[in-house]
């Protein structure tokens, strides 16, 4: 179905700035509420994509600054969401075993400071290509997982580990036996690192076997899948799949196809956190509502720090994309 944007009465529902973006959870819309749902069942979680830790150029001179920036605020914040997700690109690409590591424990150590305590960690080509995800499992555990919460089914899948951008067999065969054990009317939330679907392939924006994914996929009625990696808020329907991809907290690139080349958009140091953020998606009941949030204006200056894990570069270290 259409995707259904309401703003009225809901920014002061969710007491957050930013823009407001409602729909159902693929067709949820559909189905009366049963008597056993509860409104304590209701919850948020926050999805924050594409951190780069480690990246210092002209792309971002400030780039150490969003995610301490944005754990300031959502540890300021009254609502606490049930977990996290980040979807990938969590460090910045690195030829060197050792750097990467290094990153790794930094990004650790500044995301250990949020007062949410479960997080949960999906990897991106810049962590997990060059290893093909060795030293991401070191870190954070397996690259793809299922788990449940409150009724919602949520499936974490690896589509960059691979340094081809492709799920893979046995990922595949993974995910056709938990949803063969789904019901065909559950509530299911996808995540990935690239988008499931041909978005732009020009700029390895899709995934080699996306398509087989989304075929098992369409098999149940109430799909959302929330990806990170364009770096830039985007929306696209597959029959009845919503796919959502989040910004990034370090710099935006432009809309697919829209330069002849993939390149960062440039720097302003007037609005350094320009065209950056992350979200928070609420499912309450049968809605799914979603907040692009941005990353607090009061924090555009140097990183604090206290912010600073031993040993990481100096804003404007040399760095590329």
């Amino acid at each position: 179905m259409p995707f259904q944007p309401d703003r009225r009465d809901l920014m002061k529902l969710l007491g957050v700035g930013g823009v407001v973006f409602a729909s159902s959870l693929a067709g949820a819309t559909d189905r009366k509420r049963r008597k056993s749902d509860r409104d304590d069942d209701d919850f948020f979680f926050l999805q924050l994509s594409d951190t780069h830790w480690g990246y210092s150029g002209p792309s971002d001179p400030q780039a150490d600054v969003p995610l301490p920036a944005v754990i300031r605020a959502i540890n300021a914040a009254a609502a606490k969401p049930d977990f996290l997700v980040f979807t990938g690109d969590l460090t910045h690409m690195t030829d060197d075993d050792k750097l990467r590591r290094q990153r790794m424990s930094q990004f650790t150590d500044i995301v250990s400071r949020v007062e949410v305590p479960t997080r949960r960690f999906l990897p991106g080509e810049h962590d997990a290509a060059k290893d093909r995800g060795r030293a991401f499992q070191e870190a954070f555990g397996p690259t793809h997982q299922v788990f449940d919460h409150k009724g919602v089914h949520f499936i974490a899948l690896d589509n960059a580990s691979d340094p081809a951008g492709a799920v893979g067999g046995a990922q595949l065969d993974w995910l056709a036996a938990d949803l063969k054990a789904q019901p065909r009317d559950a509530r299911i939330v996808v995540f990935a690192h690239r988008p499931l679907f041909d978005l732009y392939p020009q700029w390895e924006w899709a995934t080699q076997d996306g398509g087989k994914v989304v075929d098992l996929l369409l098999g149940h009625r109430h799909v959302t899948v929330f990806y990170g990696h364009i770096h830039q808020e985007h929306h696209h329907q597959t029959e009845h799949i919503a796919h959502h991809a989040a910004r990034s907290l370090v710099f935006a690139l432009p809309a697919p196809g829209s330069v002849p080349k993939k390149v960062p958009l440039p720097w302003n140091p007037a609005a350094p956190f320009a065209g950056l953020g992350y979200r928070r998606a609420a499912l309450a009941g049968e809605r799914v509502t979603l907040a692009e949030l941005p990353v607090p204006a009061n924090d555009n200056g140097n990183a604090r720090a206290s912010d600073r894990p031993a040993g990481s570069p100096p804003a404007g270290a040399p760095g590329s994309w």
